[in-house]
């Protein structure tokens, strides 16, 4: 792991213009590059999920994630990418250590996510299994399913 000693702050978005800069990479990494249109990187249980973001001294975003509840026992991880300039930093890790933390507080026992076949082993050096090949997003990324119990 690099570690370029860029100032940050893990945070969760409040305000209209953090959401809007939050929501804005989300589509930017995760849609944009599909050539999807503004708006498919929102869903309609947002309100119900708990988000978390990274910024630099400056506000700017530079990394996020979601988190939903799939049942009283079981949390997944949306939605999470980090800005190219930034990845390999520990950044993503400690999105998902402070997600796994407010999971657990939440009574949780297990988190699920789909994983963009580049971050599987990403996931994998955090504890995350493979329980199976998921989904094919824009018929052309391979997602695999993979949990790690809490």
């Amino acid at each position: 792991m690099r570690n370029s000693g860029v100032p940050l702050k893990i945070i969760q978005p409040k305000t209209e213009n953090e959401f809007k800069s939050y929501y804005q990479l989300r589509w930017d990494l995760l849609r944009a590059p599909w050539n999807q249109p503004e708006g498919s990187e929102i869903d309609d249980i947002e309100d119900q999920c708990f988000h978390l973001m990274a910024v630099d001294d400056d506000s700017k975003v530079i990394a996020v994630a979601r988190l939903q509840f799939n049942s009283e026992s079981e949390a997944q991880v949306r939605y999470m990418a980090v800005a190219e300039p930034y990845q390999r930093q520990g950044i993503g890790r400690r999105l998902i250590e402070t997600m796994e933390k407010h999971a657990t507080a939440s009574a949780c026992k297990k988190i699920v996510l789909d994983a963009r076949e580049p971050a599987v082993g990403f996931y994998q050096r955090l504890g995350y299994c493979i329980d199976e090949k998921s989904y094919l997003l824009f018929e052309q990324i391979q997602h695999f399913r993979m949990s790690k119990a809490l």
